[in-house]
């Protein structure tokens, strides 16, 4: 399954949008996209996002019972 053009940039952009600081689950990742007016198919689908970007360390992994994603900054 190939990652659609832009969405990893429309969830980074929501994130920083919300001025998200804890790790936060796909789930609740989900809930602020749909609150900030993006559409994203399930959480399922950002996990896989994430997760793949994850190789090139845009967004750490943090697995745990459910999984967290945090984005690195420079203050990180």
């Amino acid at each position: 399954m190939r990652i659609r053009r832009g969405e990893f940039e429309r969830i980074r952009s929501v994130l920083e949008e919300a001025d998200a600081e804890e790790p936060l689950t796909a789930r609740e990742i989900l809930g602020l996209l749909e609150d900030h007016g993006e559409e994203f198919d399930s959480a399922h689908r950002i996990a896989t996002v994430l997760g793949r970007r994850e190789e090139t360390g845009d967004v750490e992994v943090i697995r745990d019972q459910p999984y967290r994603y945090r984005f690195p900054t420079a203050n990180n």
